[in-house]
């Protein structure tokens, strides 16, 4: 009887000890909530409690996989320890007042699949080790300041799904590599300071339904591949400086509902797509800017 006992205290004694998520994940969490001054949460955590218990973090198997803090005024920086939360799927930060960027040591986290720190302050480039997030599939980040350049390692999110960056100051080219993310269904990147021209490497995203980038310093004539994105519901490229004719195959794109044109310096019968189109809902090509973008209307040949 008296070993019957010893047993069940050396059984509880093991689950009280290993029953906790590790120091390092614990610290982590610790780093985030100084970081982000985590005593003016809206909803702060009390640290004399278990990790599990903690406002917004997930705890399954003793392991830290998900931190749900929107519209907690979080003010201050992601620390470089976030990337100490290697079992992190899902991260959502919206809605707070964080700055700074998006440290290197996101690479760690290689189980993550959704990262949603929109509708927040970040104001830095990101980083080039976001392509290392290779089971991401939402990548929320829309209604910052970031600015710099999109890193060609985005193309190596090749199950991503959303990528939404709109309302940030990106500038710079749309990388070629964009084309090498076969999962994407939306690509809104509106409202920015993108410029080039529309990489036709994008025809390879076969499962596009949304692509938004009005707003922003894109030229040139709109590459023919586009025509083979046969899932396309929402094609927005308005306020760029687009020239020249319609691809010919535009008539392809039978699942059209909204397509907004205007403000560049398309040419034809453009009116003629809304009888091409019957799907449509939406549908404008007006142009409504005084002065001409166009520097030019020679034939232009699809880059490879």
């Amino acid at each position: 009887m008296k070993t019957a006992k010893i047993t069940l205290l050396m059984c509880l004694v093991t689950l009280l000890s290993f029953g906790n998520v590790s120091t390092k994940e614990k610290e982590a969490l610790e780093a985030l909530y100084t970081s982000t001054n985590g005593a003016l949460w809206r909803t702060t955590w009390d640290m004399n409690k278990p990790v599990q218990d903690w406002y917004g973090v997930v705890v399954k198997d003793d392991k830290v996989i998900e931190l749900n803090l929107e519209f907690n005024n979080l003010r201050g920086q992601i620390p470089e320890a976030i990337g100490d939360l290697v079992h992190l799927k899902h991260i959502n930060f919206f809605r707070n007042k964080i700055t700074g960027g998006i440290p290197s040591t996101i690479s760690n986290l290689t189980s993550l699949e959704t990262l949603n720190i929109s509708f927040n302050m970040l104001n830095e480039a990101l980083p080039n080790e976001i392509g290392d997030l290779k089971s991401l599939r939402k990548l929320k980040l829309f209604m910052n300041t970031i600015n710099g350049e999109i890193p060609s390692s985005i193309g190596q999110l090749t199950n991503l799904k959303s990528l939404e960056l709109y309302n940030n100051q990106l500038t710079g080219e749309l990388p070629s590599t964009i084309g090498d993310l076969v999962n994407l269904k939306e690509m809104l990147l509106s409202s920015n300071q993108l410029s080039g021209k529309l990489p036709s490497s994008i025809s390879k995203a076969k499962g596009l339904k949304k692509i938004s980038v009005f707003d922003n310093q894109f030229f040139g004539m709109l590459p023919s591949s586009i025509c083979s994105l046969t899932k396309l519901e929402e094609l927005v490229i308005s306020d760029n400086a687009f020239y020249g004719k319609l691809p010919n195959g535009m008539a392809n794109l039978t699942n059209l509902k909204v397509l907004l044109l205007g403000n560049n310096d398309f040419k034809g019968e453009l009116v003629h797509l809304k009888e091409q189109l019957p799907g449509l809902e939406q549908f404008d090509f007006v142009n409504m800017n005084s002065e001409g973008v166009i520097v030019t209307l020679d034939e232009e040949e699809d880059d490879n």
